[in-house]
């Protein structure tokens, strides 16, 4: 066991055992659950009286239950509860249920709380952070028209991200990653394409690490103007083995890793050197690492997309395929025969519903997702653009689904072509951001659910709170009425992140004007004046 690594700081075990152990398996019973409640009662409101958090948790061997709250654990062998317990002991789940003893254990007083997993993003570029609301009008590319002048590519990508120095990437990294935590999100993918040098990748890892919170990082290209590969001297793909070894040896840690394999990303000298990705996708598979890209059909990927399907539909030797080890973000625009491969080898589908609305990603998926039988996770994607809270992730999707299947019950003559579909209710999105998170992630040993064995990632939700009071269905009110400002309490691997509205042992003011400082800086490298009422 590395106390740093049990606090998301990775460190370098190669050559070590240090870090490693086996999953704790679940040993202790659970009360019988309240499975087919769908009402939820609700508590009488709590007394404040200013208790501080739980001392030293998260350490090995530390107690304390979380009391009398709405249990909602998203594991059916589990169940819901309209008042229940939670015990945890260091990083794990104990037990879930009615009345636990606890044997004189520390107590947090969840009544009239909802008390549930932590959401899970499986798609956010956080080095972005300093560019907050700078693309709010844009769209993904510039389409020749007035609105599209300003756009991803060319500005974030082409312009911005040419310029981030390492200090660049670690404050946008820390800061976006504490506001998704004060969001109740305890787990995200970092897909922060700034992998220029080894020191830009070190700036993220420890960006990540330092906020305290679950990471996956994702390891991609060093974006540049024309958008074709990795800049000459980039140490993208092949840093990947180096990382591997130094920050990610142990298993037993905050943070994972993921091999990004853009297939849009040409070789340095295209003449000579096929696409970037089957050399990314091969390297992941030699490292055991899952291989994330963002699948886009008005990029231009479709094409090459239906390539990989066929190879792996005709199993073509000494070819790319696709594998149970990818995640698909977006997957707007694609052929029913490469969905069918999708499905077929079991590979996960990350959507980011607002972001593929607002910036012409084309019509997010989700009724292809559904009709093939795949569940897909949500993601947030870019805070250029939108916010990256999984409140408003899990409304648009569900919204936009039942538009869909609202408007075929109807008659309405544009959605005579759609498939035949149950309507999305908030337990089935909230599954999405919770529970098939973790699946995509390839953390669903460790996280995704309230089950005994699993590590405390866990929210506590205000229900008592003038935009809910009173509760009576439980996940009506954490979809359809709740915001990031109904999250009072915040646990990642048994330790207290956020305490009754406030994070912990954070300087907000001090980060602000480093982020601040860090924002003027890239404009000004960048060449790119700022106006604030453009």
């Amino acid at each position: 066991m590395c106390r740093l690594c049990d606090e998301g700081k990775p460190q370098d075990h190669t050559g070590s055992q240090l870090g490693r152990r086996d999953f704790l398996k679940a040993s202790t019973a659970t009360a019988a659950a309240a499975a087919g409640m769908s009402l939820f009662a609700t508590r009488p409101a709590r007394a404040d009286n200013g208790d501080e958090a739980p001392g030293d948790s998260g350490r090995r061997g530390r107690r304390y239950v979380i009391r009398g709250g709405h249990v909602m654990s998203m594991d059916p062998n589990v169940g819901d509860f309209a008042q229940a317990d939670v015990l945890v002991e260091g990083k794990k789940i104990l037990a879930v249920g009615e009345n636990l003893h606890a044997g004189g254990a520390a107590e947090i007083d969840a009544r009239g709380r909802i008390v549930m997993p932590g959401f899970i993003d499986t798609h956010h570029h956080q080095f972005e952070t300093a560019l907050r609301s700078f693309l709010a009008d844009g769209l993904l590319f510039d389409d020749r028209l007035p609105h599209g002048a300003i756009n991803y590519f060319q500005y974030i990508l082409g312009r911005f991200a040419g310029v981030y120095r390492p200090q660049d990437v670690h404050i946008s990294e820390l800061f976006g990653s504490l506001s998704q935590l004060d969001a109740g999100v305890t787990t995200s993918h970092d897909i922060s394409q700034i992998h220029y040098t080894q020191q830009h990748s070190e700036a993220a890892i420890k960006g990540s690490a330092d906020s305290g919170r679950r990471i996956v990082f994702g390891f991609f290209e060093g974006a540049r103007a024309d958008l074709l590969g990795s800049p000459p001297g980039a140490w993208y793909p092949e840093g990947a083995s180096i990382l591997k070894d130094k920050f990610f040896s142990s298993s037993d840690q905050l943070m994972t890793m993921f091999m990004g394999g853009e297939i849009y990303l040409l070789g340095n000298n295209t003449d000579t050197v096929p696409r970037t990705y089957h050399r990314a996708w091969a390297l992941g598979r030699q490292l055991g690492i899952p291989i994330a890209a963002h699948i886009v059909g008005s990029f231009g990927m479709g094409p090459e997309f239906d390539k990989i399907a066929l190879n792996t539909l005709y199993n073509t030797p000494n070819t790319t395929k696709f594998g149970a080890d990818n995640l698909f973000i977006h997957m707007t625009g694609m052929s029913d025969s490469s969905w069918d491969q999708v499905k077929a080898v079991g590979a996960g589908v990350s959507l980011a519903v607002p972001i593929e609305m607002n910036m012409r990603h084309g019509t997010p998926p989700i009724l292809k997702t559904l009709e093939k039988g795949i569940l897909p996770s949500l993601s947030v994607d870019v805070e250029v653009t939108l916010t990256a809270d999984m409140f408003t992730q899990m409304r648009s999707a569900m919204n936009l689904q039942r538009m869909f299947m609202n408007a075929r019950a109807l008659g309405e003559p544009y959605a005579a072509g759609f498939p035949d579909e149950e309507l999305l209710t908030t337990r089935d999105v909230l599954r999405f951001a919770t529970m098939e998170g973790a699946k995509d992630l390839k953390l669903d040993g460790k996280t995704g659910s309230l089950t005994p064995g699993k590590e405390a990632d866990i929210i506590i939700l205000d229900a008592e709170a003038i935009n809910v009071h009173p509760v009576n269905v439980v996940p009506g009110a954490v979809v359809s009425l709740m915001d990031r400002s109904n999250v009072e309490t915040v646990i990642v691997a048994g330790k207290v992140r956020k305490w009754k509205g406030k994070l912990l042992d954070v300087d907000l003011n001090h980060l602000r004007r480093q982020l601040e400082n860090s924002r003027d800086d890239i404009f000004a490298a960048a060449g790119i004046p700022q106006n604030l009422y453009r």
